[in-house]
């Protein structure tokens, strides 16, 4: 079994901001698994917010070579914990080479992934479409641009949120649902949640920082008129009981958790726990945001917009 690696620079339409930072393009790399005629394909996004690099994953992903043929034949669960040892627990890499696997486990056995994990394509949530940070006037024209979305997600953390959130609902009759990337502080999460609530958010994503104590984020999801769900406080596996008691719900990421090996069960530890279930993405290619669409049966809400931002 052989890997290939690729580096892709995507250039984004619209400079896309957070309450942390921005980009205007994404750095991908593409990793290939081929095994004789078939191959399989994922994918993991650079982060500097989670100090993963080109050259880190790289290394990591090299290191993994020489194990490889020894699991041709294996479930993807058992490469992905095999592998997540020889590359020193870096789940970014992982997450690369895990996507790669199922994609490839999938076309061994002609079905995809989630017939493979007895799930049922029906019901399944639509997607959000997320407005980057923006002037007024900017956030505007963008949801303007992208007409007939049932839901858009907004991404807030400035002085201006409920002006922002207050000047988009006039354009549109659509849910949202609000993101405010560790940008507020307790306070400012419960009294921003009731006016919110009035224009028709239906939740707020990680209003905290991830380094906010455990007394402040149960004191908000005590408090908060609106359900609470974690990102940046729920990365990998133990962080799901972690979370329980703390907010409502678990945004599940691919590249941080390490593939769909663990989101998988990641998501249904969540929903044992009776907490709500997300995907989110980082701005992955057609290549990350089709593997996470396989887990759409288990979630309630899906945030898989990358690919066309």
């Amino acid at each position: 079994m052989e890997i290939h690696l690729q580096r892709l620079v995507m250039p984004i339409a619209d400079p896309f901001t957070i309450a942390r930072g921005t980009i205007t393009d994404q750095h991908s790399l593409i990793v290939e698994l081929r095994d004789g005629d078939l191959h399989g394909l994922g994918e993991v996004t650079v982060n500097d917010y989670y100090g993963h690099t080109f050259d880190s994953m790289t290394a990591s992903l090299e290191a993994a070579k020489p194990y490889l043929d020894a699991y041709r034949d294996q479930s993807p669960e058992v490469v992905w914990s095999k592998m997540l040892e020889v590359m020193n627990g870096d789940h970014f890499a992982t997450a690369a080479l895990d996507l790669a696997a199922h994609d490839l486990w999938g076309k061994r056995y002609g079905k995809p992934c989630y017939q493979m994990w007895g799930l049922d394509w029906e019901d399944i949530p639509v997607s959000s479409y997320t407005i980057g940070i923006d002037t007024i006037d900017r956030m505007i024209e963008k949801l303007d641009r992208q007409p007939g979305w049932s839901i858009y997600k907004i991404k807030l953390g400035t002085a201006d949120d409920l002006k922002i959130v207050g000047a988009l609902r006039e354009h549109t009759d659509a849910a949202f649902r609000v993101d405010a990337n560790c940008g507020w502080t307790a306070e400012q999460t419960i009294a921003n949640a009731v006016e919110l609530q009035r224009l028709g958010v239906e939740f707020i994503e990680q209003p905290l920082p991830a380094e906010a104590s455990p007394d402040e984020m149960r004191w908000v999801f005590e408090k908060s008129v609106l359900p609470i769900i974690a990102d940046e406080s729920c990365r990998t596996t133990p962080d799901v009981a972690a979370c329980h008691g703390l907010f409502h719900g678990v945004n599940v990421k691919l590249c941080k958790c390490g593939g769909l090996t663990p989101a998988l069960a990641m998501l249904r530890q969540a929903r044992s726990l009776g907490m709500k279930t997300m995907v989110g993405c980082m701005v992955e290619t057609s290549i990350g945001i089709s593997a996470a669409a396989h887990l759409l049966p288990l979630l309630d809400y899906a945030d898989l917009d990358g690919a066309i931002l």
